[in-house]
């Protein structure tokens, strides 16, 4: 009687695609000025934290928008606010590519696009809910992370190409008209429900916005898992927000820094196909969560120490394939260790703590940098102890009673 109570429809693919867009677009501008710190730095006549400014906004805003915009998804459905996100990202990449050439102009886009990333990034688990049955859930999340990777490693890859081919202004320019026509392609083609529930009855049933954050956070679970996703996405945030200044020291230029960047994203695509399915396909969330910060924490490690560029290439790669694919099945363990609370308010939740460490890090690593030879080691270093922590916390996950449920 179950199985004939709800259908899965094809649309729901064309519904991910587009909201994939509209994620890639945000994080495309997100990470813009990353690879090329110093030669922006030269350009706008500021100092590299300056321009490490110009991410590191991203995380600020994200702490003050992040439980409206969550509530807009759980009050007014994803198309709503994932719309108002796109627009946001659209009309400000746009400006931002008009006033190329002026670093408060362009701290002000950067502040709007901000304000539209977590009506964007928090609806993820909501539309895997809305369209996806449960069995496919951590694949959704994992497709929609992976459109948050692509726009990464956009950024990290061609931006450098860009603007050594052309010009700071052109790129975003161009960064800017691809965020309007990935916003308008969401507005035409997205819906917030299939013709009818893609999973039985009563899975789609969600508490009100603040009585599932009072519950969630009660719950010992879900604070492990903000604790994790605190040391996870803050080490990615400071990383790649770093990346040229971890390796400018050691001789590397900023095209082999946005190869560096972009491979460890790369690594993070394949990664968030591949694992986030076989957690589906064995219905199990935990084991992979752990395997994931392990070999995440080994990658990191050849990051910071490794002096010939294939190896750092290796290292790159596989922290970024494991580290970004524990991600989407982080998100959907949230989502089902504190069901019924609404998905994007978990969502949510677990994106603040990353973005609230990325800040510290950020600043931290800038801090810490050895005064004389620029190096970041030392930091690096102390976030691979933290990662340590952040594995020995994830051992004591419980799994989902709901995935255990579908075995």
């Amino acid at each position: 009687m179950t199985e004939k109570s709800f259908k899965i429809y094809g649309y729901r693919w064309i519904i991910l695609a587009v909201f994939m867009g509209a994620i890639a677009a945000n994080q495309l501008a997100w990470i813009t000025f990353a690879p090329i710190t110093s030669v922006a730095a030269r350009y706008y006549g500021v100092s590299d934290l300056s321009i490490a400014l110009l991410s590191m906004i991203f995380m600020i805003v994200y702490i003050v928008v992040s439980i409206p915009a969550s509530w807009t998804i759980d009050t007014y459905g994803f198309k709503v606010a994932v719309g108002i996100g796109a627009v946001l990202t659209g009309v400000f990449g746009l400006i931002r590519g008009l006033a190329a050439d002026n670093y408060t102009l362009v701290l002000i886009s950067q502040i709007g696009i901000a304000i539209g990333q977590p009506f964007i990034l928090n609806a993820l688990t909501k539309v895997a809910a809305r369209w996806y049955p449960i069995q496919e859930r951590a694949t959704a999340s994992g497709l929609g992370s992976l459109a948050m990777y692509i726009g990464i490693v956009l950024g990290m890859m061609l931006t450098p190409y860009l603007v050594l081919r052309s010009s700071i202004n052109s790129m975003l320019l161009v960064y800017g008209a691809a965020a309007l026509i990935a916003g308008a392609l969401f507005l035409i083609f997205a819906r917030e429900h299939p013709p009818t529930p893609a999973s039985p009855p009563g899975l789609e049933e969600r508490s009100l916005v603040f009585d599932g954050l009072k519950q969630m956070i009660r719950m010992r679970d879900f604070v492990l898992l903000m604790a994790i996703f605190f040391i996870g996405l803050g080490v990615f945030n400071s990383v790649t927000t770093w990346i040229e200044d971890i390796l400018r020291p050691r001789g590397y230029s900023i095209l082999q820094a946005g190869v560096v960047g972009g491979l460890m994203v790369i690594g993070g695509i394949l990664g968030a196909v591949v694992l986030p399915a076989l957690s589906d396909r064995y219905r199990k969330r935990v084991p992979f969560i752990i395997l994931a910060l392990a070999a995440a924490t080994l990658g990191l490690v050849g990051i910071a120490f490794a002096q010939n560029y294939s190896l750092l290439l290796l290292s790159a790669f596989v922290m970024g394939f494991f580290l970004l694919s524990a991600g989407p099945i982080g998100f959907q363990y949230g989502a089902e260790i504190t069901y019924p609370a609404p998905e994007g308010t978990s969502n949510g939740m677990l994106l603040v703590m990353g973005q609230i460490s990325g800040i510290i890090f950020i600043l931290g690593m800038d801090a810490f940098k050895n005064p004389d030879t620029g190096s970041m080691s030392a930091s690096l270093l102390v976030l691979a102890g933290l990662m340590v922590i952040g594995l020995l916390l994830s051992t004591r996950l419980h799994e989902s009673d709901l995935i255990r449920g579908e075995n």
